[in-house]
């Protein structure tokens, strides 16, 4: 099985240096979120030439900020100078981060996830001229690149599921519970059996948050606080989250929106840490993190070492659930 590290936010040499050493530990791929502050295809470009074998992703960029001829000619780009093969992870985001920072009205997010990954792959497909005329997005008449980019989606909800059954390569969980992973991909696996897909095809690449430590308390607290970041900032995640865990999810999230942060921490529950993460000692994550991986529904489990932790805390973690 192949597994992947999201690189930290760091400067750039900072982040080639990590590129590397996950490379040398032998991860399968590096991926880069982006919210604010760097810009994930020219954090990938800038490792390209530090690595040598590893694939590079974006987990994830919005479909609001840029068009979809932009991530697509920015994949493709990326593409000549990877080492190997780039992966394009899309999502909705927030209604947060897409009103309040980029300004765009938050305007029927799946169904735009949806177009904006079925354009892509025309956008990519290396032949001919791609006409498109969807609801959020229409197209005409310009050449396709010769690029190959698959695309994941972000998708949590069964409306965004089965827009990944339709049309992705892969599929980025994040903040549902593993144990519901399985029950998750059934709608993305329906979906694609409509659609005369294989979803055999369809690679699960769930997000694990991690944290390790000497101190257990410590790794957990560090994952506490990744869920209730994420419970709290986006009605998506929290309504994932509450598929297991409805009565916690609406108490961190009211905490949250009340501006109460520890309190939103301290009502992530322990069980929530062991259905949503990986957090303890070497041996511990380890052991929880060979049980994720072997799930039958995941191929590419991600390792996300929560934002806020030490070097130490980073570099602990992802050594000790390398392959």
């Amino acid at each position: 099985m192949s597994r992947g590290v999201v690189l930290p936010r760091r400067e750039v040499e900072a982040t080639r240096r990590f590129a590397v050493r996950c490379e040398d530990l032998g991860y399968d791929a590096c991926w880069t979120g982006e919210l604010w502050g760097r810009d994930a295809f020219v954090t990938l470009t800038a490792v390209a030439d530090a690595v040598s074998r590893i694939d590079l992703g974006t987990a994830i960029v919005n479909v609001f900020s840029r068009s979809a001829a932009t991530l697509a000619a920015a994949a493709a780009t990326l593409t000549e100078v990877a080492p190997a093969g780039v992966r394009l992870g899309i999502g909705p985001s927030t209604k947060k981060a897409i009103e309040d920072l980029h300004g765009r009205d938050y305007d029927r997010p799946v169904r735009r996830l949806h177009e904006t990954a079925e354009l892509i792959a025309a956008f990519t497909a290396g032949e001919g001229r791609v006409d498109y005329d969807g609801e959020t997005v229409s197209v005409a008449d310009f050449p396709a690149l010769a690029a190959d980019v698959p695309v994941y989606t972000a998708a949590l909800g069964p409306a965004a599921r089965r827009a990944t059954g339709r049309v992705a390569d892969g599929w980025l969980p994040h903040n549902i519970p593993f144990p519901e992973l399985s029950s998750a991909f059934e709608t993305v696996a329906e979906t694609a059996r409509e659609a005369g897909r294989n979803p055999d095809e369809v690679t699960v690449a769930p997000y694990v948050p991690a944290a390790v430590a000497a101190d257990p308390s410590e790794a957990r607290a560090a994952v506490r606080g990744h869920l209730a970041y994420y419970v709290g900032s986006g009605e998506g995640y929290r309504r994932a989250v509450a598929t297991a865990f409805p009565d916690e999810a609406a108490r961190i999230a009211e905490a949250w929106a009340a501006g109460e942060r520890d309190a939103a921490r301290e009502a992530v529950t322990g069980e929530m840490v062991d259905a949503l993460g990986v957090a303890g000692t070497p041996e511990t994550a380890r052991e929880r993190f060979a049980a994720v991986s072997s799930l039958d529904v995941v191929d590419h489990p991600i390792v996300v070492v929560p934002d806020g932790v030490d070097e130490a805390t980073t570099e602990r973690t992802v050594e000790a659930l390398a392959p």
